[in-house]
């Protein structure tokens, strides 16, 4: 025998999805996150080096690899990526109505 199962389709942002504040911002942190971590992974750095590499203490490192970034600002992050060598492009788009778009680069 099955169990009806109530499922609620995504907005595509699972922070506001999940009632957060500013989700669209938790969401661009995440992705910039994500970033950084991959980045480390692939350096094979430690985080000692790393945060020597970010400008950052040791225990920031592990918080930011470990996903708990409320402490960091989306300006921290775009920091860290640019101590990387990275560089982040900002892309400004009109919100979709019903599938249409148009986007500008920034």
């Amino acid at each position: 025998m099955s169990k009806d199962r109530k499922v609620t389709v995504s907005s595509g942002n699972v922070f506001a999805d999940l009632g957060f504040a500013n989700p669209e911002e938790e969401l661009l942190k995440a992705k910039l996150v994500r970033e950084i971590r991959g980045i480390i992974k692939r350096r094979k750095l430690t985080q000692t080096k790393a945060a020597d590499v970010l400008g950052l203490k040791q225990p920031d490192v592990s918080a930011l690899v470990t996903g708990r970034v409320g402490k960091f600002s989306i300006d921290r992050l775009v920091r860290c990526l640019d101590r990387l060598d990275y560089k982040v492009d900002v892309v400004v788009r009109q919100k979709s109505r019903r599938g249409a778009s148009r986007a500008v680069a920034a």
